[in-house]
């Protein structure tokens, strides 16, 4: 008979945790609640967990729920390939599109009360109807109900009184890294919208030419901008004789709510106070300078119907005399909005207990004081909102086995950590800045991690990983192809595979002449041979694929940017499956890009390093009951062996694709 190791078992996922750098502040003496599991657990010395590529959320997401690599479990990139347009995309965070059963299936059918929160890999919509399954979210990875609840933007309202009129604008980039004063209200350019895709979408055609077509445009992620005079206040339903005013505009512009500025008693304007409108005698809340206020409620108009949001706000500036205030408010999320928490009793145990779900940021990457005063602190409060709300859901549910994700280190890294290296237009204050904003959101996690520590006293088993990491790029500038985010055109139109039309002056449009293009780079490392039968477009014959995969391996290998190679590995689609991807979901040739020029993470290799002790390489860590206490494992772990070793210890059957194999040498009970 099989042994049980433990009988309750804690998963937390921390998407872009890197083993590198958690070793590098881990020696320094920065993780104290890191420090406590590994010396606890059984890891490598190195705490890595090989992956296999795309080092991209939903394949690696997918791979840790079902033991099964991404050639048999079918999601191969954050995007899906339409099998009829080359140049489109289908969203892949879809449990539906997934070839392998989760191991979370599993022990739900065997007695186990389940709970996945928030995997961003095969998760949603759930895949048993067993009534030990609890899923919340899964359709994104940014932050529960970022994708189906979010009812307004990040905003900005700088008011002054020099103003003369308000002046809103939807949607605003502020891409110069002037933060410190948002005027003079910049168009709102026509540029690819990252963000919202990551937080959901069905399908994408995207023609990228430059790098703020792709994933880099989540760097310049827009906020609504407002610019608002400041007045006496006149019309009040209760206003002091020396207040001030001025006004917020809401609900992409259809709504004005007005602000007062109060003196205090020493006569110092050091308050502002939101309205509904002013024939309320009591506010919607109160505000001092830098005083960061949560779970705020205010009336929203989206689409046309009526909302009941939940926001933070805070006053970033407020001059003494009254005649500047700089007010930030986060997203809105529609307080009622249930829809991705299965059974639907679990968002009300949750928001009755806790409290309402906290919103994500997405704005000022680009801005140090926004990323100092507003990025890091907001993901404080989802950290925090995320470990009262699994706790209380573990503690009063009686789940057995818990499977999660928190997205703060992944989230923050796609908009600040290319800069942790000095970058052309900067100095070595703002490289400085960047690193220890870095170092604070590792110390965040750090906290996240240690929230949870007392469950290993209470007989749980806990397994800390990541499904890659985030390196600081070492290059200045990046290759334009294997960006997961399009269909990467200019690498490929150099090489002559790709062809652009033109317009009437010669110039290229971002439109593919098909019947001159005779394959594409489309998705994270994969290309696509433009064939006759196989797509509508098709104009190579397939007698010819063979020799054309050949011509475009050569040419990659032999492409140049500032005198150095780009790309690292290229193949055939059959030869990838010894890398454990290929297979029908990819295309015909993969590859992927040198160290050295390579993004965050999904267009290299999964050993890959990079600048500042950088690595797109994966965490493990394990402690708690049925592991060894303190061991370092000379084996290499693979992503693909959670699942068996946890099935394992938990004495379950393994999930049916799984391929796996089971980390012995980590158990309590295995002799060296």
């Amino acid at each position: 008979m099989a042994k049980q190791y433990t009988d309750k078992v804690l998963l937390l996922g921390v998407d872009g945790l890197d083993p590198r750098l958690t070793k590098k502040f881990l020696d320094e003496g920065k993780l104290p609640n890191i420090k406590k599991y590994v010396e606890n657990g059984a890891q490598k010395e190195n705490l890595q967990l090989v992956c296999t590529p795309p080092t991209i959320t939903p394949p690696l997401w997918t791979t840790l729920a079902t033991g099964a690599l991404p050639v048999t479990h079918g999601i191969t990139c954050f995007w899906r390939q339409d099998p009829v347009h080359l140049d489109t995309a289908g969203y892949n965070l879809d449990s539906r599109l997934c070839h392998a059963e989760a191991l979370w299936n599993v022990t739900a059918e065997a007695g186990m009360k389940t709970l996945v929160w928030h995997w961003p890999g095969s998760s949603w919509p759930p895949t048993s109807n067993n009534p030990n399954l609890h899923v919340i979210d899964g359709s994104q990875p940014a932050a529960v109900n970022s994708g189906v609840a979010r009812i307004e933007m990040e905003k900005v309202t700088v008011a002054k009184e020099s103003f003369d009129k308000l002046v809103f604008k939807p949607a605003a980039t502020n891409n110069t890294g002037a933060g410190c004063v948002i005027e003079d209200i910049p168009d709102a350019e026509e540029t690819f919208d990252t963000a919202s895709l990551l937080t959901g979408g069905m399908s994408m055609q995207n023609i990228i030419m430059k790098h703020s077509d792709g994933e880099d445009g989540v760097e310049d992620t827009a906020a609504d901008i407002c610019n608002s005079p400041i007045k006496p206040a006149t019309g009040w339903a209760d206003a002091p004789e020396d207040a001030k005013e001025f006004y917020v505009v809401t609900s992409d512009g259809l709504v004005r709510r007005p602000c007062l500025i109060l003196k205090n008693e020493a006569g110092v304007y050091d308050t502002v106070a939101y309205y509904h409108s002013k024939k309320d005698a009591e506010p919607i809340v109160t505000l001092k300078k830098d005083e960061y206020k949560i779970g705020i409620l205010d009336e929203i108009i989206h689409n046309e119907e009526k909302y009941i949001g939940n926001r933070n706000m805070m006053v970033m500036d407020l001059a003494e005399d009254g005649s500047f205030v700089r007010l930030w408010m986060s997203k809105a999320f529609d307080i009622a909005n249930d829809s991705m928490f299965h059974p639907k009793s679990l968002y009300k145990q949750v928001v009755e207990n806790v409290g309402y779900v906290q919103p994500n940021p997405c704005f000022g990457g680009k801005n140090p004081e926004i990323v100092d005063r507003i990025m890091i602190p907001t993901w404080d409060e989802v950290c925090k909102w995320q470990s009262k709300a699994m706790q209380y859901l573990i503690d009063e549910n009686g789940y057995q086995v818990v499977f999660s994700h928190i997205h703060n280190v992944d989230a923050q890294g796609h908009f600040f950590w290319y800069y942790g290296k000095n970058r052309e237009k900067m100095n070595k204050m703002e490289q400085d800045f960047y690193q220890n904003a870095i170092e604070r959101v590792y110390k965040q996690t750090d906290d996240y991690l240690g929230s949870f520590l007392h469950y290993l006293d209470e007989g749980w088993t806990i397994m800390i990983f990541s499904d890659h990491g985030l390196l600081i790029p070492e290059e200045e500038e990046k290759p334009l192809i294997g960006d997961a985010f399009g269909c990467n055109v200019k690498v490929m139109q150099e090489l002559g595979f790709t062809v652009l039309k033109k317009d009437e002056n010669g110039n290229d449009l971002k439109e593919i002449d098909w019947s001159k293009t005779r394959a594409v780079a489309t998705r994270a490392s994969q290309i696509y041979i433009n064939l006759k039968g196989k797509y509508e477009t098709g104009i190579v014959d397939p007698a010819d694929k063979y020799e054309l995969e050949r011509e475009i391996i050569d040419a990659l290998y032999n492409y140049r940017l500032n005198g150095k190679r780009v790309i690292s590995v290229a193949m055939r689609n059959k030869d990838a499956m010894v890398l454990g991807t290929g297979g029908p979901e990819c295309g015909d040739v993969l590859y992927w890009l040198e160290e050295g020029v390579n993004r965050l993470h999904g267009d290299a290799l999964p050993m890959v390093e990079g600048y500042f002790d950088t690595s797109v390489t994966p965490i493990f860590i394990a402690a708690g009951k049925g592991l060894k206490k303190g061991y370092n494992s000379q084996r290499i772990i693979r992503q693909a062996d959670m699942v068996p070793t946890v099935a394992h210890m938990l004495d379950v059957r393994m999930p049916k694709q799984c391929e796996g194999a089971v980390a012995y040498q980590i158990l309590e009970d295995y002799e060296d």
